[in-house]
């Protein structure tokens, strides 16, 4: 028999300008295809001249700077078009699409198309609806009592994933495949019944109680942090009155 987590897979990843999904801006994105586990991955790259300045931190973290954006990035509308076309097109391929903490990538890249597209991702993905595979939700439910930070490093060094060059998008969507493929393969007997779309519907579920749980223990702390429930997209903020 063969699983789903042994089929094909896409994946996406962005770098941006921070982390902030409203406001931030996305620098550079990939999308990485794998037909098979072990098979050459199929890489698409973008980098982006966001149209505004690149914070010192963000360059510390992904090492692009004003200066390299400018000269080699491409405006932000045509790109954004691109890939949310791209990723329209795996979905209507019924290829799953690996998104590390997809609220974050998926709602910034909406954000993006609102705002240079005047459009928005839902509308893309009309005819093709989503079905997203969260490394981090999955690991978090399927094993959630493992003590520790579940960023991209830490569930690569736990599921004995290589992650060459952490921080750019090509290398982190394809290190987040090989984890959710490491995930199935290891949780086989809870989730080989499930379709990606049914786990779609499920990660929604445990995103949520993931997130009521965290907010809990900021109250017990005394953090003011808000965590969003919503998974895999954040809905747009409700406009100022």
């Amino acid at each position: 028999m063969t699983y789903w987590f042994d089929g094909p897979l896409a994946a996406f990843d962005t770098e941006t300008t921070g982390v902030d999904v409203e406001e931030d801006r996305i620098v550079s994105a990939a999308v990485v295809v794998q037909d098979t586990p072990g098979g050459r991955p199929r890489v698409t790259r973008w980098l982006v001249n966001p149209g505004v300045p690149v914070p010192p931190g963000a360059t510390e973290v992904h090492g692009l700077t004003d200066d390299h954006l400018q000269r080699n990035g491409r405006w932000p509308a045509p790109v954004m078009e691109e890939i949310a076309r791209s990723l329209a097109e795996h979905c209507a391929a019924a290829r799953p699409l690996v998104v590390m903490n997809a609220p974050f990538d998926l709602t910034i890249l909406d954000r993006e198309l609102r705002r240079h597209r005047a459009s928005s991702l839902g509308r893309y993905l009309q005819n093709s609806p989503l079905c997203v595979l969260d490394p981090r939700v999955l690991d978090k439910h399927l094993d959630r009592y493992r003590k520790g930070r579940r960023t991209l490093t830490d569930l690569c060094a736990h599921y004995e994933v290589v992650l060459d060059g952490a921080h750019d998008a090509a290398a982190d969507a394809a290190a987040a495949l090989e984890v959710v493929r490491a995930v199935g393969r290891r949780f086989t007997s809870r989730l080989e019944r499930l379709s990606p779309a049914e786990l779609h519907t499920l990660q929604a579920v445990w995103h949520a109680a993931q997130a009521r749980g965290l907010q809990a223990w900021f109250a017990r702390s005394g953090t003011p942090e808000v965590v969003d429930p919503a998974w895999p997209l954040r809905p747009e903020l409700p406009a100022a009155a």
